[in-house]
């Protein structure tokens, strides 16, 4: 199992809207050509970002920009909008265990606590890294 991309794309908008908000008007185009994605994906991202309140978007001339200090913006909150995770919830059952084996009768009573365990772990550490976290891992990589 693998999270999506759309992840991954949105903290590099994010990184990329920080990073040049002062040189350049950050369209869609601008940003799919950093990320190598179609402007129509860029566009969709942007979009599920904006309807969870971490950018805005003006159309025509203005461009996206970020809503919010980076602070305040951890990778849960970017994984949440995003990322398509059925009622919240990371792992999906496979959906008819064989209730006449007692593996799968039982399957649920087994897994749900463990891989509810799992999630909240990986939820404490989206929730632990902010964009200020990546803005200042950017500055010791790239020259401006």
């Amino acid at each position: 199992m693998q999270i999506s991309s759309r992840f991954t794309l949105a903290v590099h908008i994010f990184t990329c809207i920080d990073t040049f908000k002062d040189e350049y008007k950050i369209t869609s185009d601008f940003l799919a050509g950093s990320t190598n994605v179609n402007p129509v994906i860029v566009r969709k991202i942007l979009g599920q970002l904006k309807a969870a309140g971490l950018v805005g978007v003006v159309r025509g001339s203005g461009g996206a920009y970020i809503t919010k200090p980076l602070s305040e913006i951890t990778f849960l909150d970017i994984y949440r909008a995003v990322e398509c995770v059925d009622n919240g919830e990371l792992f999906h059952f496979h959906e008819n265990p064989n209730t006449k084996c007692p593996v799968g009768r039982n399957i649920h009573f087994i897994l749900d606590d463990k891989l509810k365990q799992v999630q909240d772990a990986m939820e404490r550490e989206l929730a632990s890294i902010t964009l200020e976290d990546v803005k200042k891992d950017t500055e010791k990589y790239i020259e401006k």
